[in-house]
């Protein structure tokens, strides 16, 4: 029974860290290959996202290292890391499912002014020009600048950012107890004899 139970939790603990290295993998990709088509021209979110695909890679490879190899210190680094990890995450989605309309479009607005790369990356994918009035007298990206018949950019935007926010939320709602989920994973585990080893030996 102690065997199975040993066994079942490493196999446990290895899965859940390869889908955490497929998820950081395809963050890694998705954002050089925004960056790489021109979709995405802003090199602090592209990133900023590729940033935390690395980190999430590493963390994963630690606690699958620590799983394979039974590693007391680095499967509890691993869960302590997870654990901060669970309660920024945490604390983020439930941001996003409980942000107003108001604090929604407040954001909205200082996200568009601090970023002048993600401006012309708004108009050029929603074909609209500035975030609550057209100013003639400014540059735009936008094919409907030409035209002199571009509407604002605020109004799309509110219209998709709550549906945006809901799902950002729930993924990571749901990613949060995935990682509480490992968090018990590598504690039950830290704390099981390795059947294979000397059943004296304290593990």
């Amino acid at each position: 029974m102690g065997c199975a139970g040993f066994t079942c939790s490493k196999h446990s603990l290895c899965a859940l860290n390869i889908l955490y290295v497929m998820v950081s993998l395809l963050m890694i990709g998705i954002a050089a290959w925004g960056k790489w088509f021109g979709l995405v021209s802003s090199f602090q979110v592209v990133g900023g996202i590729i940033g935390v695909g690395v980190f999430l890679f590493f963390v994963a490879l630690t606690g699958l290292i620590g799983a394979m190899k039974h590693h007391q210190v680095l499967l509890f680094f691993y869960m302590i890391i997870l654990f901060m990890v669970f309660i920024v995450q945490f604390s983020v989605s439930s941001a996003c499912l409980a942000i107003n309309r108001e604090q929604q479009d407040h954001l909205l607005e200082v996200g568009w002014n601090n970023s002048k790369s993600t401006q012309r990356d708004v108009e050029k994918s929603l074909n609209c020009c500035g975030f609550k009035h057209v100013d003639p007298n400014s540059t735009c990206d936008a094919a409907c600048f030409s035209n002199n018949f571009c509407s604002p950019c605020a109004d799309q935007i509110q219209e998709h950012a709550g549906d945006i926010l809901r799902f950002v939320g729930g993924i990571g709602l749901f990613f949060s107890f995935t990682e509480i989920l490992g968090v018990w994973l590598t504690y039950r585990y830290r704390n099981q004899k390795d059947p294979r080893a000397n059943p004296s030996a304290f593990l």
